[in-house]
């Protein structure tokens, strides 16, 4: 391959050595034995193959509507081929009166065929017939320089014709290969891209699959030895702030799952070693008490404990709500932001550094290098995801040895996403809401049914409740989203006379100071109604709100409304939330609607939502380190992905540090993929 398109290749799909292109796996094959004639192309087919002289190359049109046509024909009849983009390289390229062999996909413009962007060769006695071929991923860049399927299987296949296979190394252990039954890394390369059989593409499909899933259990494998093995500091002792709090001051009686929870840490801080710990609970589940009684314990053994949430709003939160709590025990709790200044900040600084101030809580402005402690032993991080791997790390420093860290979510994360994503953390689950609590009632409704919506929102106001009307707020349509939250806005004041009914209203184009205020007048109760975009789907407590109101549900994600629904059914009073759609749904929106119409179950939510999404689209993936796999689907591989952790932990119980001579391949493979995929030190 010449310099100049070997160039195109690096800098359109990053291929740049044999390896690169042999994992340039295809993502389907054609069947391209069969020869059409042009006369007896079925509108309908979706890829035709053709052969044919190619006549009157022409460039047409002006600007950006310049294009290549060309007519290709044969003893049946003729048709015309388009080249919108890479036109003039096209012009230099195609030969007037030769005989092509062809191959794209149909469409139909003024009731004429056309193929624009074919693949497109001189015919030859080696292009004749070329039989099954393997379709791979490429660029219109691409495309537009004649680097097509067929450059690619060319290409491909002159390397395997010097390969041998002992230059492909092999990384999986040989009693790993016997175990699971795997073909060679080899025979597997060669039979992705030119399968003699059906079955040999699935042999070699199950294996590279196998081995991407495994590589990233035994990152997180190794991951979590590298956790275990890190000292951490010793809670020995259950002292009088623990319990103090949980004989008297305690709001509930504590649930079977937090109790659980709570002995699990109490585990983890007594045994020497770091705690790296992920609490999941869904919304009002009591993860709050559970981090309270965490950093009290930390108390009792001589240490700080911090939480880091990442909105004020949300901070604001978490302070008022311990402040409230450990008011009657005399326990100073402060809030640092970025908002906090001048004397008060210093102040906080100066208690930290000595040790006066025992609980604080703050926004990133915890990790700023100002920020120092004088033993900080448990550092608790509210909503991960919305935080870099790089800013969690930054705790790590906070003391000579690493504090213990609690990661609470809110967001329920299916099984199989945790063993890819938080596989190095112990996870921790609480799984019951607390007494008192009633199940949100969801309803769907219709656009037509607006008039009664709102008057059953203003007979929940009149019995001295509160509500949401939650507007989408999706980045491309952002204009017209804006618009008709306000257009909803005036509606809503239609409904709700300003003479009676107080309506605060929040979105992203807001001064971030107005927000806040609005925000606040809403958490107080001096507004019954909040009219908002999605900023307040993380953290917001208001017990006194018992509707949530979501417009154009259709749009919204399953994850999301199960957020969104969270808001309510916080106090004792049953809560609603009411999903308004319009009149034209898609099949699979209609089924979003229906999973929240049938369950709160965070857990079954999270699953159908992974199920209909993938994990590529799933919240926080982009920041978990996940490595990102080009055939196995984690959904769909399941059972691979539970095989490659018995695996991982069967080899790393035995040599974890693989120092054994038939694991030094995959040691090797495994230092290289660290370094790509940016691994942190917490989760």
């Amino acid at each position: 391959m010449g310099p100049q398109r070997g160039e195109l290749l690096r800098a359109e799909l990053g291929i740049a050595t044999f390896a690169d292109l042999l994992h340039h796996y295809p993502y389907r094959y054609s069947d391209r034995s069969q020869i059409t004639r042009i006369g007896f192309i079925d509108p309908r087919a979706e890829y035709v193959q053709l052969q044919g002289t190619l006549v009157n190359i022409i460039e047409e049109g002006e600007g950006r509507k310049r294009r290549l046509v060309a007519t290709l024909y044969d003893d049946t009849g003729r048709i015309e081929l388009l080249w919108f983009q890479g036109a003039q390289w096209m012009k230099k390229t195609l030969k007037q009166n030769e005989r092509y062999l062809v191959y794209g996909k149909i469409s139909v413009f003024n009731g004429n065929i056309n193929i624009a962007h074919p693949e497109i060769e001189l015919l030859s006695a080696e292009t004749a017939s070329p039989g099954r071929q393997p379709m791979y991923p490429t660029t219109e860049k691409l495309r537009s320089r004649s680097i097509t399927n067929r450059s690619f299987a060319k290409l491909t296949q002159a390397l395997f014709e010097k390969l041998k296979p002992g230059d492909v190394t092999e990384i999986l252990p040989p009693e790993i290969m016997n175990r699971y039954r795997l073909c060679s890394r080899y025979q597997a390369l060669k039979w992705l891209h030119f399968p003699d059989t059906e079955e040999h593409e699935q042999v070699a499909r199950h294996r590279m699959k196998w081995e991407e899933l495994f590589l990233s259990q035994m990152l997180i494998g190794r991951l979590r030895l590298q956790h275990t093995a890190q000292a951490g500091w010793r809670f020995d002792k259950v002292g009088d702030n623990f319990n103090n709090f949980f004989k008297e001051h305690l709001p509930f009686e504590l649930t079977n799952a937090q109790k659980r929870v709570l002995r699990e840490i109490r585990q983890d801080t007594g045994s020497g070693k770091q705690m790296n710990r992920l609490l999941q609970g869904d919304v009002g589940s009591g993860k709050t008490i559970v981090a309270l009684m965490s950093m009290l314990l930390a108390l009792d053994n001589g240490f700080q404990a911090c939480i880091m949430a990442p909105t004020e709003i949300l901070a604001q939160q978490h302070f008022s709500g311990l402040s409230g709590l450990l008011q009657e025990m005399g326990i100073e709790v402060r809030l640092l932001t970025g908002s906090v200044k001048g004397k008060p900040r210093k102040e906080i600084l100066q208690q930290l550094a000595d040790g006066s101030l025992r609980i604080v809580v703050g926004t990133h402005a915890l990790i700023e290098d100002e920020v120092r402690f004088r033993n900080l032993g448990l550092a608790v991080i509210d909503e991960q995801h919305r935080f870099g791997v790089g800013q969690r790390a930054r705790l790590w420093q906070k003391n000579e040895l690493p504090p213990h860290v609690l990661v609470m979510t809110a967001t329920p994360i299916p099984r199989t996403l945790a063993l890819t994503m938080y596989g190095d953390l112990e996870v921790s689950v609480i799984d019951e809401l607390p007494p008192g609590r009633q199940p949100i009632k969801t309803i769907l409704a219709r656009d037509m049914q607006r008039a009664k919506v709102m008057e059953f929102i203003r007979r929940e106001v009149d019995k001295g409740r509160q509500a949401y009307i939650v507007y989408p707020l999706i980045e491309e349509s952002e204009k017209l989203d804006y618009e008709s939250l306000m257009e909803g806005y005036g509606q809503v004041k239609v409904w709700f006379d300003e003479n009676r009914y107080r309506i605060a209203m929040v979105h992203g184009r807001q001064e971030a100071g107005e927000r806040e205020r609005n925000m606040h007048r809403f958490v107080k109760g001096e507004a019954h109604v909040l009219v908002a975009t999605t900023v307040i789907e993380v953290g917001v407590n208001v017990p006194n709100a018992s509707v949530m109101l979501i417009e154009s549900a259709e749009r919204f994600g399953l994850s999301q409304m199960h957020q969104l629904r969270g808001r309510v059914g916080r106090g004792a009073e049953q809560s609603y939330c009411i999903l308004m759609a319009g009149s034209k749904v898609s099949d699979e929106s209609l089924k979003r609607l229906k999973i929240m119409e049938s369950t709160t179950d965070g857990f079954r939510i999270a699953e159908e939502d992974l199920a209909m999404r993938g994990p590529g689209d799933m919240h926080g993936t982009q920041q978990s380190g996940l490595l990102k796999f080009k055939l196995a689907d984690i959904v769909q591989d399941s059972g691979i992905l539970e095989e490659t952790r018995l695996a991982a932990l069967h080899l790393l119980t035995a040599d974890p540090t693989l120092a054994l001579a038939q694991n030094q391949p995959l040691r090797y493979t495994l230092s290289q993929q660290r370094k790509q995929a940016h691994w942190g030190k917490i989760s």
